[in-house]
């Protein structure tokens, strides 16, 4: 949940205490409400009550507690409660919790197997979907990131499977992306099977695994001020104000508007801020309270209204609503501070956005106009300066279109800018960018990288056009721009097929700058001149931060060797395991590494262990590079890991050369479930007998490696080792 999110369900909770408003059995639409505060019971007074099934197990939530599903199948069923059946409108809420990679993960159903007489609402590839076996909606969010979201979706009565009859919403905001089928489907649900939630009865599959708190079903079609309601209120009553119009964010394109909201459950009468700074309206600062009404709109920037000469173009406009009720203690309840915007008089969002790569040579630029503009006046050219400084254009009509004459050359810059007339004044344009295909991209390391390793291999992807690579290397920013092949940044030329170039050790905290020109004799427009990219090299020793494996040549456990071993006796490349309880490695992601839940970059080494037959399990890396852990006076051993709290506790450790073990402190390290630090003075392992300057091996393992006892099983997950020098003495 965001920060803001946060805070509104703390003062709900706050609230919750002195309060006593609508309450769930207070709204007849209300079908069912699980909150899993420790039972299953329907708080919603209709007693439609659940039973758990398998070993459900109840943790924190977002309100009081929450359901934890672990094991499949666990899962509730509602004995006796069939769902909303036929054609009938409905509506559906809940809290989820989940990190689970699985492809299809339930989160409630009821209905029959037959295809069209179900209904299925759950996470499908990460996503939300709603489907009844014969056609679908799929929502937009990935879900799978284990935080807490509220899902909701709403379906009206006699639904088709397409985006306008089903509404997802992730976090109260619409999140329907799409239908995976046009064909109309007809929600029949019959009264075949019971509700469940966290699984499909129809199938015995689809185990939700994860939390969920707050399971609802509506049989009506929530508004988005409704869901946003009860994602907030947590089954109270909802103080204060939601749902603005305009949306917050939104641009409203006219100097007047009528603004409008949703009261919150006990406003009386509504204090209303209005100002054009975010602060200002957030503190109530003199000029900015509006009016007091029990209305709830409020029309600006008409003579005779608040803001009387009109909303001003290019401005953004801060508003919020305090709710008011003199008999409740806690009144006023102040409210979000929203925002919306007025167009500015310049022309804006450009197309191709300012700064874009690899755009076609023959493109049509287009813009949105200015507030009010008439004219448009474009400029064109390929330096930046003579763009910005010309004028005396001539103005072209209402299109807000302009095509180039060209076709534009190839792995080029351009510039360009549009001025807008409004009948009164002219207002000049900003001046945009964009480059044209044929430059080479994809720089690794990315540009403007930090903390990048000091062995760092640069690799590019080649233009379309390219037949061969001129590249260019060094510190000075301006050396690497100016160079050419008679400059000692020159680097050589490298063959088409050749993306890559080693610049051998690269010294401690230094910014790098490359170039690559793109070369075809061929073409009377080559060599084409690249950008300068840069990156700045680590103030440590990158030992392994896990970014670099792939599904090619460069499989995770060809480096990490576990208990399983990889290839095939008598071929090439071929490891036997370790003989230990370990797994390196996920095969269900694009890296066979774990690409959600990392600590820094985009991949981290998932390591399964399972020390009951094996009795400890351990993963061993054989340094290449750094060996020498005495370099620049490194002192301390860096490891990030993070664990689960379902793992069995077993003894964490690193060990070098095979023998030299330390571990870590806490027993119970492997159930941490957030990322956490481990640090070691080398010394330890010096102390062991190992030669910091030459260590070949690096083992990370679960158990007692020197006297192995049975155990349990989990997953770990670890991510950027480093080597890092003692932090500076203190000043005098």
């Amino acid at each position: 949940m965001s920060g803001k999110l946060i805070y509104s369900v703390c003062s709900v909770f706050a609230l919750g205490l002195v309060l006593t408003g609508a309450a769930n059995a207070a709204d007849p639409n209300l079908m069912c409400c699980w909150t899993f505060d420790g039972n299953a019971l329907d708080t919603s007074g209709n007693e439609r009550h659940g039973t758990l099934n398998g070993s459900p197990t109840f943790g924190p939530g977002v309100f009081g507690q929450a359901l934890e599903f672990q094991d499949n199948p666990d899962y509730v069923t509602i004995d006796g409660y069939k769902g909303i059946l036929g054609t009938h409108a409905f509506s559906i809420t809940a809290w989820v919790k989940t990190a689970n990679p699985a492809n299809i993960e339930q989160i409630v159903h009821w209905g029959a197997h037959v295809d069209g007489q179900r209904v299925e609402f759950r996470i499908n590839s990460n996503r939300l979907r709603v489907s009844h076996g014969a056609g679908n909606v799929q929502g937009n969010t990935d879900l799978i990131d284990d935080e807490w979201h509220h899902v909701a979706v709403t379906v009206i009565d006699n639904a088709t499977a397409s985006s306008g009859d089903v509404t997802f919403y992730v976090d109260g905001e619409d999140d329907t992306m799409e239908s995976t089928d046009p064909d109309a489907w007809d929600i029949v649900a019959n009264a075949t099977l019971d509700v469940t939630i966290g699984w499909r009865p129809t199938q015995q599959d689809r185990p939700f695994i994860g939390s969920m708190d707050d399971v609802r079903i509506y049989d009506k079609v929530l508004t988005q001020e409704e869901v946003k309601a009860i994602m907030l209120g947590g089954g109270e009553a909802y103080p204060f104000a939601l749902g603005p119009d305009p949306a917050d964010g939104a641009l409203h394109e006219d100097t007047w508007v009528n603004l409008s909201w949703w009261p919150g459950d006990f406003a009386v009468s509504h204090d209303i801020y209005i100002g054009d700074n975010f602060d200002d309206v957030n503190d109530g600062a003199e000029g900015t309270f509006k009016a007091n009404q029990a209305t709830t709109s409020f029309t600006i920037g008409f003579p005779g209204f608040a803001i009387p000469d009109g909303l001003v173009p290019g401005t953004t406009y801060y508003w919020r609503i305090d709710e008011v009720n003199g008999t409740e203690p806690n009144s006023p309840w102040k409210g979000e501070v929203w925002s919306f915007s007025i167009p500015p008089r310049t022309a804006y969002y450009p197309d191709p956005a300012d700064g874009a790569g690899l755009v076609e040579p023959d493109v049509q630029l287009s813009w949105t106009a200015g507030f009010g503009s008439k004219l448009h006046t474009v400029y064109f050219g390929d330096n930046f300066d003579d763009v910005n400084n010309v004028t005396g254009g001539l103005p072209q009509g209402a299109t807000t279109t302009y095509t180039p004459a060209g076709p534009l050359k190839l792995a080029k810059t351009y510039y360009w800018r549009v001025d807008e007339f409004d009948a009164v004044a002219t207002y000049k344009g900003d001046v945009w960018s964009f480059t044209t295909e044929g430059a080479v991209g994809n720089p690794n390391p990315s540009n403007g990288a930090v903390d990048v390793k000091q062995t760092q291999i640069l690799t590019f992807s080649p233009s379309i056009f390219a037949a061969s690579h001129e590249l260019y290397f060094g510190t000075d920013k301006d050396a690497v721009k100016n160079a050419d092949t008679g400059s000692p940044e020159y680097k050589g030329t490298r063959d088409l097929g050749a993306e890559s170039y080693d610049p051998g050790m690269l010294e401690w905290d230094t910014a790098y700058y490359w170039r690559i020109d793109e070369v075809n004799n061929v073409n009377p427009d080559s060599p084409w001149t690249g950008n300068v990219w840069s990156f700045t090299t680590a103030n440590f020793l990158v030992v392994d931060d896990f970014e670099h494996y792939d599904i090619n040549d460069n499989q995770i456990w060809y480096a990490w060797k576990d208990g399983l071993g990889y290839g095939t006796p008598g071929t090439e490349p071929y490891f036997a395991g370790n003989g230990t309880g370990s797994a390196v490695g996920d095969e269900t992601t694009g890296s066979y590494t774990e690409e959600r839940i990392v600590h820094g970059g985009s991949q981290s080494m998932p390591v399964f262990y399972d020390n009951s037959i094996l009795k400890y399990s351990e993963v061993e890396k054989t340094l290449s590079y750094p060996r020498d852990w005495t370099e620049n006076g490194v002192s301390t051993l860096s490891i990030w890991f993070r664990g689960n709290s379902d793992n069995v506790a077993e003894t964490l450790y690193v060990a070098l050369n095979g023998s030299a073990v330390v571990s870590h402190d806490n027993t119970n390290a492997a159930q941490l479930d957030q990322w956490t630090e481990w640090t070691i003075d080398l010394q330890r392992f010096a102390d062991q007998g190992v030669n910091l300057a030459n260590v070949n091996t690096i083992a990370i393992g679960l158990g007692n490696k020197k006297n192995p006892v049975a155990g349990g099983s989990g997953t770990m997950y670890f991510d950027d080792i480093r080597l890092y020098r003692p932090p500076p003495e203190p000043a005098p």
